[in-house]
This record gives structure tokens, sequence and C-alpha cells, in this order.
């Protein structure tokens, strides 16, 4: 994680009026148009994307609380314990509705620790949430419930994911092979009741419509 302080040289309690002008001072005596060598313009233009970021970040009250506390934050040093961060951030960030956020860090978990059932299941289901990422989000689904057929949540989610798409008799098969895995459970028996179809008789052009109709 690139230390914005550092990039700006600036102190950890610098002011916002002290950050523009590290910034202005940036720009002013390192911009890279003020570099003729390909090799300085392109180490410039680096530099001044970082510099950039750095800004933007530091500037932004909202933007600047959440850096300085992933900054203080102990760094983890393992595939496991940088995929347990990931998962953790992606957990706060979709509290405060940034789902894009969310999937950049549950991908990350996803990639550090493939085989984490949780990791998937739960970046499948935040897939699924955002309309240009859904049909995404159906396949990580299925993918889990083909390696693990017994996975009630996947399936549920499934059912849920489908019902959204408006594909009413996926969703009703992913609610009943959910519910041969938990059939007492309290929100897959919601779902189904509204996925199940209305008796035959209450069917357009079924028995009850026919003996209801004026001779």
């Amino acid at each position: 994680m690139a230390d914005y302080y550092e990039i700006l040289g600036v102190a950890r309690n610098a002011t916002a009026a002290d950050v523009r002008k590290a910034y202005a001072r940036i720009a002013k005596d390192r911009h890279p148009d003020r570099f003729g060598d390909p090799a300085e313009k392109e180490r410039a233009q680096e530099f001044f994307k970082d510099a950039t970021a750095a800004f933007n970040t530091l500037s932004n009250p909202r933007a600047r609380e959440d850096y300085d506390a992933e900054l203080a934050r102990p760094k983890a040093t393992t595939p496991e314990a940088q995929a347990a961060a990931a998962f953790t951030e992606a957990q706060e960030v979709l509290k405060r509705g940034d789902l894009g956020g969310a999937i950049e860090r549950l991908r990350q978990a996803v990639y550090l620790q493939p085989e984490d059932s949780t990791y998937r299941l739960t970046l499948g289901r935040v897939l699924t949430k955002h309309p240009q990422t859904a049909r995404e989000g159906i396949q990580v689904l299925e993918e889990i419930t083909r390696r693990d057929p017994r996975n009630f949540a996947a399936h549920f989610d499934l059912a849920l994911a489908f019902q959204a798409q408006g594909l009413a008799l996926r969703a009703r098969k992913e609610a009943e092979a959910a519910a041969l895995i938990d059939p007492s459970n309290a929100a897959l028996q919601t779902l189904l009741a509204t996925l199940r179809p209305p008796p035959e008789e209450d069917r357009p052009g079924g028995l009850g419509g026919f003996l209801r109709r004026k001779p």
C-alpha cells in the first residue's frame, strides 16, 4: 500500500491546506510536461499519477479517514491472512453500499484462497446484486453447486438470483434443490411460496376458469 503522506511529502497530521500546497508544488516542479527525455518523462508520469491519487485521497475527509484506518491496520503477511483481511474489508465497504469496492476485495480474497467456499459464495452473492455482474454471479454460484451439491446457501442464492432475472422455472428448481437439504428453513419456505405455480383450477384456461365462465 502506497504511503500517500510520503509521496506528497507531508506529515500525518497535515491540514487540507498543507496537502493542497504540496500537490501544487509537485504539479509545478515534477509535472511530466517538464521533461523532454522519454525515460524521465515516463518516470514523471508514474510519480504524478501516484501524487494525484494521494491528493484525491488526502484532500477528501471521508477518503482520508478510510485511508488512515487502513494504513494503521496491521499488515497481513500470509495469503490466508491477506484473504481474511480482504474479506473483512469487503464486508465493511458493503455496509456502506459500495458494491464495486466489495466485489474488488472479494475477488482478491478468492484469488488468494480459491478453495475457500465462504469467500467464493459471498463473491457470487454480491455479484448477483449488481446488474452488470449478475450473470457472472450466477456462474460463480452454479460452480459452487457443481462442486458441492449439498451447499444450501448456493442453491438458495441461485434461486433468488434467477427470480430477480425473471427466470421463475430455474429459480424454483434451485429452491427445490435447497429444500432437499434444509426443508424447514423459513426463508426458503417463503421463497417457495412465491415461486409455486397456481393450482391447476386457478390457472388461465384451467378447469376452474372454464367452470367460472358465463354460459
